[in-house]
């Protein structure tokens, strides 16, 4: 399956860590009637929804991104060795698929200039982290992690009444160590990347412009999670923090890259995960990059 897609002078590659149907389709969508999910899934299975379990199948992974002057991390997947009480499979991790994948792009982790991070969920902060020594230290020694300062502190206040391991694991040691710049979500980085408000998954989730212009491409982080949400953008997922909210951000983020050649670069589609979006009805639709 395609990994890797050049736009003008930027090249963009998927790096996959898991692919795997943990949810049953129904549970991550808590608003979806039975007769939504009758009418679409002849479509749906067996690339998003797996028929013998019931479940959205869904691609866990980062996107590396090289222009002409750097080479920047979008999100950073589940990551290794950590403790994950929600998902047991994601605990104790040894698994080298995301590292192999950077180094099958030319990428050693010295070599990130960013670190993105749309929004501060267990499975988009993962690797943020190594454990080292019996420490947690930076991944990425150079880069400068971004993160919304919104978004950090509203997180901060949570675990505060309720410990989190991936804010404690991931995110904390990464602002100790200084790495971090504090961003609001319309921040332009340089000529190549500026950051899109997309709140509502998240308390202050952002989207990243990629390209000149920003109109190159557009990684959507989790204002998106699935092709129904195209078909149907009103459509929440059970983890949204504003669902409403996330629903307008979605829509308004579709409409801009719609029918456009702006690459859409989405966190969790089926491969190839990227491709190009069409309107479609009160909707749109994703024609794939073959």
């Amino acid at each position: 399956m395609r990994t890797s897609f050049q736009v003008n002078d930027i090249t963009i590659h998927r790096i996959v860590e898991e692919v795997a149907g943990h949810t049953d389709f129904r549970d991550f969508f808590p608003t979806l009637t039975d007769e939504m999910l009758a009418e679409n899934r002849h479509w749906l299975e067996p690339v998003t929804l797996d028929p013998a379990t019931g479940r959205i199948k869904l691609v866990y992974q980062s996107y590396v991104v090289k222009t002409p002057q750097h080479t920047v991390l979008l999100d950073t997947c589940i990551g290794n060795d950590k403790n994950r009480p929600q998902r047991a499979s994601w605990t104790g991790r040894t698994d080298e698929s995301f590292m192999r994948g950077l180094a099958g792009v030319g990428v050693k982790p010295a070599d990130i200039d960013f670190v993105m991070c749309t929004h501060l969920h267990l499975d988009h902060v993962g690797w943020n982290t190594k454990l080292e020594n019996g420490r947690w230290v930076p991944t990425f020694p150079k880069a400068r992690y971004l993160f919304s300062k919104k978004e950090l502190d509203h997180w901060d206040e949570v675990n505060k009444t309720t410990p989190l391991s991936h804010y404690e694991d991931s995110v904390l040691p990464v602002v100790a160590a200084k790495k971090v710049d504090f961003v609001a979500t319309d921040h332009q980085v340089n000529d190549y990347f500026t950051l899109m408000p997309t709140p509502g998954h998240s308390y202050d989730h952002y989207a990243v412009k990629l390209g000149k212009g920003g109109k190159d491409a557009l990684y959507t982080g989790d204002a998106i999670h699935s092709l129904l949400q195209l078909k149907y953008p009103d459509l929440p997922m059970r983890a949204d923090y504003d669902g409403a909210q996330g629903a307008a951000s979605r829509r308004k983020m579709l409409e801009e890259i719609a029918d456009t050649p702006t690459l859409c670069c989405a966190a969790h589609f089926p491969e190839p995960s990227a491709g190009y979006i069409k309107r479609d009805g009160n909707g749109f639709r994703c024609e794939f990059v073959s």
